[in-house]
């Protein structure tokens, strides 16, 4: 498997329509989002990258939203995805639109979006799916070098895994667009065959609280109580009376 950080730069579109199928990819990612759009509650909600920036987030209750980028038009922060110029749990939810994708260190991007999450706040994640069309093309030079086959693409078991070392809940995921070249996308072959679509999507949220018991801890505390036992029964027999003693307390009598 290799490594999460590199060390080069890549440069993502700043538009869905320089991408092939930007514009039917754009509208399935909205569709595939709307329902959930409207559970979000809140006051912030940023969008991080130009291709979140462009995603339709109208459907979503949350009135204050922040377009951030390091370049591009239509954006109310400038910065790096890297280093969020935001307080820690000062927003409510956050959008990578195919960020991690051009990221060069995905791991720091999703701690960074952990970092200013609020409790119980609310992270969606798409990206392009390695098992799928775009997968393949990565694997022929003429297309590798052009996007989106120039892109990182990671699995969802590998999405899941940084997810849950973060400790966020999985709410849904998907894939779709196993055709994306067609208008639905294969419709039928994204119904039976979602693994194999062009994109995934994501929705989790911040948990504070441990998901799963660390059975490490458990015995920890276990022990503790055991060790505690152990020195009151010591302390009991240091001080323990002699039977010949209790029999006869006077022995001068």
């Amino acid at each position: 498997m290799k490594p999460a950080r590199i060390t080069g730069h890549l440069t993502a579109p700043t538009q869905w329509d320089t991408l092939p199928w930007g514009l039917q990819s754009k509208l399935a990612l909205e569709q595939e989002l709307r329902p959930w759009l409207g559970k979000i509650f809140g006051f912030h909600l940023l969008k991080i990258g130009n291709l979140s920036t462009e995603i339709n987030t109208e459907d979503c209750t949350i009135s204050h939203q922040v377009n951030m980028a390091q370049q591009g038009d239509n954006l109310q922060v400038q910065a790096n995805p890297l280093y969020l110029p935001f307080a820690e749990k000062s927003v409510d939810a956050c959008l990578l639109a195919h960020t991690l994708n051009w990221c060069s260190d995905p791991h720091r991007l999703l701690r960074e979006a952990d970092r200013v999450l609020i409790d119980d706040g609310w992270l969606i994640i798409s990206s392009y799916n390695p098992i799928s069309v775009a997968g393949v093309g990565k694997l022929i030079p003429v297309l590798r070098k052009r996007p989106p086959f120039n892109s990182r693409m990671f699995t969802s078991m590998r999405l899941l895994d940084w997810l849950s070392l973060l400790n966020f809940e999985v709410m849904y995921r998907r894939g779709f667009q196993v055709l994306p070249w067609h208008k639905q996308g294969g419709k039928m072959l994204t119904t039976h065959f979602p693994a194999l679509g062009t994109m995934q999507v994501i929705v989790a949220r911040k948990r504070t609280l441990p998901l799963t018991l660390n059975p490490l801890k458990s015995r920890q505390k276990k022990k503790q109580i055991h060790s505690a036992v152990g020195a009151t029964k010591q302390y009991r027999d240091t001080f323990k009376v002699p039977k010949h003693q209790a029999d006869n307390p006077h022995p001068d009598d």
